[in-house]
């Protein structure tokens, strides 16, 4: 299948202006931007066809350019980077069988994350958006739970069904559980890695549906699909050895910079 990534980097953030620019030192004491990381993983990924930088920015479009990435300016108008991947795919006029949002603030999103869930997509003809999830150990439950007790906006949780079928995605720490788990123990949490595969038809669509109370709540944009009646599978993926977490916010830099020292990440 065709597949496209899109990175969607949005300089004007509310809660982190300029995040997409920041730097992250990694395990050989160089510094590179969050975007620039990003973009670095999406080129990791096998089976892909093209690789493009989504921004309203003209900041990001030089730093993307200098670094070698091919960059498509969009509308200032889209709300979030599912709206700005529909916004991409079009004008490159289409013709994609999976269009993958990997958003820039997820530098640590190992290759075989998204392999996998192009993958679980292209084996679910019925699906038409899915996204990883990540079991969480006993550390990184805490890692949510501090963050919320602190006031800052973690990772999202994830729960869903039998057939894999999302049920809800929260910025809260969902399901509520009152057990104390080890930091290596298995725990009945998932972390909602911040990727999504779409098919082309249910991406095209996105833009054009109203937001809900649930998305508008949260802040969280795959819930329009859920609020539109559609479908989001969740695909569970293996860390096998690899620490994740996201940028969301300044307090997370030295968290990311600590995680790549420790996985030899330069």
């Amino acid at each position: 299948m065709s597949v496209l990534i899109a990175i969607p980097a949005r300089y004007a953030s509310s809660r982190y202006p300029g995040k997409p620019l920041v730097g992250l030192r990694g395990a050989s004491g160089e510094t590179l931007s969050l975007i620039e990381r990003s973009w670095r993983a999406a080129m990791d990924v096998s089976g892909i066809d093209r690789v493009v930088v989504a921004t309203d920015d003209t900041r990001i479009q030089d730093a993307a350019q200098a670094f070698g990435a091919e960059v498509v300016m969009t509308s200032p108008d889209c709300a979030n980077g599912t709206e700005r991947c529909a916004e991409v795919h079009a004008a490159l006029g289409g013709g994609f069988e999976i269009v993958v949002n990997l958003q820039g603030d997820a530098p640590l999103t190992p290759a075989w994350f998204i392999e996998d869930l192009v993958a679980g997509l292209s084996n679910a003809p019925t699906a038409e958006i899915a996204t990883p999830v990540l079991r969480c150990d006993g550390e990184t439950l805490q890692g949510l739970l501090n963050d919320r007790k602190a006031g800052r906006v973690g990772g999202t949780t994830a729960v869903f069904a039998q057939n894999n079928h999302a049920l809800y995605f929260s910025k809260e720490v969902i399901p509520f559980t009152s057990q104390d788990y080890s930091e290596d123990a298995q725990t009945p949490v998932f972390h909602h890695v911040g990727v999504y595969a779409y098919r082309p038809a249910a991406l095209a669509a996105y833009p054009g549906w109203q937001v809900g109370p649930l998305e508008q709540l949260e802040g969280l944009e795959q819930l329009r699909f859920m609020e539109n009646g559609r479908s989001v599978l969740c695909v569970e993926v293996e860390a096998k050895g690899r620490q994740f977490w996201e940028l969301n916010n300044p307090e997370d830099v030295p968290r990311l910079e600590t995680m790549m020292a420790a996985m030899g990440l330069e």
